[in-house]
């Protein structure tokens, strides 16, 4: 009940978010400024730069407070900013409400996923984190639509129902969604100690650079790859996104489906079980990304979008779960938190990147250049990282 609530939510997470990368085509005719790509890489990134800085202290605050509160209180907030969006009649505007949204966008995945982790054992973690991820790439797909409902209708009336969605969803969660602590009888240590017992974990620093790094492609995939397929295919963004957005959240659900139970299965047989799904999902992300900058037909770019989409999946439904193995409970928000963090600022750094690549005529050459830095975060994660547990409790 707690993932199919919290899958919803994260839906809306991405959904709120991911609408203004395929309804810039809509919005540049109300907002002349939106007509540069360096422009629009702009916008996006000072929502990543936010989100950012605030996913560390989200992480700290979901390990002291109810969670429940915590994800009611962000759901409410991003969905009114999203509302507001609606309103927006300048770039200023627009990058103002962006800048909210990060703040109270961070304070979800955290809290959700630390809930999650603590209502599931070794057995069923993956797939249950898994599950909910599907909901983030739902609202990707979904979100790779806005610019068909911004053409059907308008993007300020898009804006508008989506937000109201929320805000309707947050007073569910109110009634149904419960708090669970399993350690609760676990002495909580001051606000700045935890992030102190997490940061001298040596292990902890190997997953977040391999959490960090896979980001750099991630981010890129979900804020420029409708630009890619609408390039590279010479179709507007109506048909573009979609197909850029669905044929790669399809495939995550796919590598969620194969990673999160193979993972939890090997974990029970081999220590390094969940290390070496996470493993095999990102070397598919390899070729993939190849095959991205470098492919111009229809079949082509949908084929290499699946295999990142599968091999992704079976990485994000791993994170949490490995986190797991080094960070015990009382620490997991904060911990993923961090590496959000990372994650994060990864994402802004290659979006605003990408946008002057996109203005240059270099967006499909740095898309095949990322799986260079791929390659490098699967064999550190082999070679470095050697868990002693399946779950972690002191």
């Amino acid at each position: 009940m707690v993932v199919g609530l919290l899958w919803v939510v994260a839906l809306l997470n991405y959904l709120d978010r991911q609408m203004l990368s395929t309804m810039k085509p809509a919005i540049q005719q109300s907002i002349s400024e939106l007509e540069s790509a360096t422009s629009f890489g702009r916008l996006m990134a000072i929502f990543l730069w936010i989100y950012g800085f605030m996913s560390p202290v989200s992480g700290m605050i979901a390990d002291r407070i109810n969670r429940k509160s915590l994800i009611v209180g962000s759901l409410f907030v991003w969905s009114a900013v999203t509302l507001l969006m609606g309103y927006a009649t300048t770039f200023n505007q627009l990058y103002w409400l962006r800048a909210v949204m990060g703040v109270s966008e961070a304070l979800y995945i955290p809290a959700g996923l630390s809930l999650i982790a603590d209502y599931h054992s070794t057995r069923s973690r993956s797939l249950a984190v898994g599950i909910h991820m599907t909901g983030l790439y739902t609202g990707q797909a979904l979100g790779g639509f806005g610019a068909t409902i911004a053409a059907a209708f308008s993007w300020q009336q898009t804006f508008h129902w989506f937000g109201i969605i929320g805000i309707v969803y947050s007073f569910v969660l109110i009634l149904f969604l419960r708090e669970h602590r399993p350690d609760i009888k676990e002495e909580r240590p001051p606000f700045f100690r935890g992030i102190k017992g997490v940061v001298t974990l040596l292990p902890f620093w190997i997953i977040f650079l391999y959490f960090s790094i896979p980001s750099i492609p991630g981010w890129a995939i979900k804020n420029w790859l409708p630009t890619l397929f609408a390039g590279s295919l010479n179709v507007p963004m109506g048909e573009a996104g979609p197909l850029a957005t669905i044929s790669t959240a399809v495939s995550c659900f796919i590598g969620v489906a194969i990673g999160g139970p193979l993972s939890d299965k090997w974990v029970q047989r081999n220590i390094r079980g969940r290390i070496y799904t996470s493993a095999i999902g990102l070397s598919l992300t390899i070729p993939a990304l190849l095959f991205l900058g470098l492919g111009h037909s229809p079949l082509f770019l949908v084929a290499a979008s699946f295999c990142f989409g599968v091999g992704f999946g079976m990485f994000d439904a791993n994170n949490m779960p490995i986190l797991c193995q080094f960070v015990p409970s009382a620490k997991r928000a904060t911990a993923y938190g961090i590496m959000n963090m990372g994650g994060v600022f990864s994402g802004a750094v290659i979006t605003d990147f990408l946008g002057k690549s996109t203005d240059a005529g270099h967006l499909g050459r740095d898309f095949a250049l990322m799986s260079l830095v791929i390659l490098g975060a699967v064999a550190m994660l082999l070679l470095c990282l050697r868990p002693t547990t399946s779950d972690c409790k002191v």
